[in-house]
C-alpha cells in the first residue's frame, strides 16, 4: 500500500484521549502506533525495554534510530505520540520533514487538568472494565492551573507557527472528535489508507464522565478565579454521546396532509402516526415513511406551506417506555442482543421470558433501577453497548435531525391534545379530532413505582435534557 507520508506523530498531552486515539489507529491493519515512544523516563510504555527493535539506551543515544525503525515499519505506517515534554532533539526533525503527518490531538485545558489530578489521586490512569473505575474529588490549584494551560498553549503555538511557516497542513482532531468513527476514517484516509473501521475500539472507557461540579472539590472558587469568564465551558452538561444522524427513514409524511412527523423514539409515535393516518382517513400502513434525504426534498418542494414537527416525552416516561418495550419484554420489537448482554455481563435482574408470573411489582422497580444504572455508564460512553435511538437522549437526536431539517414545532406530550388540532388547522385540516393518550407500559406503569430516587436517577442521567428542555420532576 502506497501512503501519503513515511511515518506519522500524534501530537497530544497527558488526559487528552491519546491512549483511545491509539487503539482505534492500531486497530487499523494498515498502522502500528508505538506509544509514547520518546517519553525521557521510558520507551513506548511504562515497564518495556524496547520497540520496534530499538532498546531504550539506544534511543537515548541517538534518537533518529529510533526514528528510522519506526519508519521503516514492514507493511504498515508507523507512528508514535509526542507530548510537549518529550525528547526535544527529534521535535524539529519532526517538523521540518514534510513526510512525517502530523496528527494533533487537543482537549479543553481544564477538563485535561481535572482528568490529571484525579489520576494522580487514584492511581488509575487507564479504564478497561467500568466495574473497576476507581472515583475521586480533587481540589483546583489556579496556580497550578496557570501553569498548565501555558505550557499547553506554548507548545500548539510553536506547532501552528512552525507548520505554517514551513508551509505544511496538520490533521487536528478534538477529544469530543474521538466517538465519531467518519473522524476516524478520515483519519485513515488522510494517512493514504483505503482501510475504514467499521466500529470503533470499544476496550478503553471514559474515566471521568461525570460534571466538573461533581469531580473538584472547591468548584465555587474555581468560578470565582476566572472572574465570570467562562472560556472553558465550565457550566455545560458532560456530553459523551456518539453523534447521531439525521434518521431521515424514519420521518412520517401524511398521506395527502402538508405535514411531517420527526419521531424520538420512546415517544408517543404509535398515537401520532395513527392522528397522522386519520386525518386523511388512512391507515398507518398508508402514512409516506422510508424516505431518503432527496425524496423528502423533493416532498418539501411539491408541499408549500408544509410543517414539520416532533414530540418530547419526559426523560422518566421515555426512559420506563424503552425498559418496558425494547428490554423487559421478549419476542418481536425487543432488542434481544442487548437484553442478552444486559442480563449475562451486566447482571440485570431480568426474567429470562416475558410474561413471568413470578415477576411482581417489587422486581420491576428493582429491574429497572438497574437498566437506570446501565444507562447512566451508556450514555457517558462507558459501555460496549451502542447508545440506541430508544433511550439516546432526545437533545442529541434533534440534533441529528438539524443536520437535515430542523423541526419548526416542537411539542410535549402533555401538549398533544390541543396542539395537533392547531397544527393541522395551519395546513387546512379544520375540524382535525384530538390524538388519543398513549395506553399504559406493561406489565406496570410509571406511575406504579415513581418516587423521589427514580427521579432523582432519571435526572442525573438525563441532566442534558433537563437543562435543554426545561424540564420539571414527572409527577410535578
Amino acid at each position: 500500500m502506497a501512503f501519503n507520508f513515511d511515518y506519522f506523530v500524534v501530537f497530544a498531552e497527558m488526559r487528552t484521549g491519546s491512549n483511545f486515539l491509539e487503539a482505534n489507529l492500531n486497530a487499523f491493519e494498515s498502522f502500528e502506533c508505538f506509544g509514547e515512544a520518546f517519553n525521557p523516563h521510558f520507551i513506548g510504555y511504562p515497564n518495556r525495554d524496547e520497540i520496534a527493535g530499538v532498546a531504550q539506551i539506544t534511543r537515548d543515544a541517538d534518537p533518529m534510530q529510533l526514528i528510522k525503525a519506526v519508519r521503516d515499519t514492514p507493511g504498515k505506517l508507523g507512528g508514535f505520540r509526542y507530548f510537549h515534554d518529550h525528547d526535544p532533539r527529534i521535535l524539529e526533525v519532526m517538523l521540518d520533514d514534510p513526510r512525517c503527518a502530523k496528527i494533533i490531538l487537543t482537549r479543553n485545558p481544564l477538563d485535561s487538568y481535572v482528568s490529571w489530578k484525579i489520576a494522580q489521586a487514584t492511581g488509575q490512569w487507564k479504564l478497561t472494565n467500568v466495574k473497576r473505575r476507581k472515583d475521586s474529588q480533587v481540589r483546583f490549584d489556579k496556580a497550578e492551573f496557570e501553569t498548565h494551560v501555558t505550557k499547553l498553549q506554548e507548545f500548539q503555538v510553536q506547532l501552528l507557527n512552525r507548520l505554517q511557516a514551513a508551509g505544511q497542513t496538520a490533521f487536528y482532531i478534538a477529544y469530543e472528535d474521538l466517538q465519531d468513527l467518519d473522524v476516524l476514517n478520515g483519519l485513515a484516509k488522510y494517512l493514504g489508507s483505503d482501510e475504514r473501521l467499521e466500529a470503533l475500539d470499544a476496550s478503553l472507557k471514559k474515566q471521568n464522565p461525570s460534571a466538573l461540579e461533581d469531580k473538584v472539590s472547591n468548584f465555587r472558587d474555581m468560578e470565582q478565579a476566572f472572574s465570570g469568564l467562562d472560556p472553558f465551558n465550565l457550566t455545560r452538561t458532560p456530553n459523551f454521546e456518539p453523534r447521531r444522524g439525521p434518521a431521515v427513514p424514519s420521518f412520517v409524511t401524511g398521506a395527502h396532509a402538508a405535514l411531517l412527523y420527526m419521531p424520538i423514539r420512546s415517544g408517543p409515535e404509535a398515537e401520532v402516526c395513527a392522528w397522522l393516518a386519520g386525518l386523511d382517513g388512512v391507515t398507518v400502513e398508508d402514512l409516506p415513511t422510508q424516505l431518503n434525504q432527496k425524496g423528502l426534498r423533493q416532498w418539501k418542494r411539491r408541499k408549500p406551506g408544509h410543517r414539520s414537527f416532533t414530540v418530547l416525552r419526559h426523560p422518566v416516561a421515555r426512559a420506563h417506555a424503552a425498559f418496558c418495550g425494547k428490554i423487559l419484554q421478549t419476542g418481536p420489537g425487543c432488542l434481544a442482543d442487548i437484553r442478552k448482554t444486559l442480563r449475562n455481563f451486566h447482571k440485570l435482574p431480568l426474567p429470562g421470558q416475558m410474561p413471568d408470573e413470578g415477576y411482581d411489582l417489587r422486581a420491576h422497580k428493582l429491574a429497572f433501577g438497574a437498566f437506570l444504572q446501565f444507562l447512566k455508564a451508556n450514555l457517558a460512553g462507558q459501555t460496549n453497548i451502542r447508545v440506541d435511538a430508544h433511550w439516546a437522549t432526545q437533545a442529541s437526536i434533534m440534533q441529528g435531525m438539524a443536520q437535515f431539517s430542523v423541526p419548526d414545532v416542537v411539542m410535549r406530550e402533555e401538549e398533544l391534545a390541543e396542539g395537533l388540532p392547531r397544527l393541522a388547522a395551519s395546513v387546512g385540516y379544520e375540524t382535525a379530532e384530538e390524538p388519543r393518550s398513549a395506553p399504559a407500559d406493561q406489565p406496570f406503569a410509571i406511575e406504579d413505582i415513581y418516587d423521589e430516587e427514580v427521579e432523582d436517577l432519571v435526572a442525573d442521567i438525563y441532566q442534558r435534557d433537563y437543562m435543554m428542555f426545561g424540564f420539571k420532576p414527572y409527577a410535578a
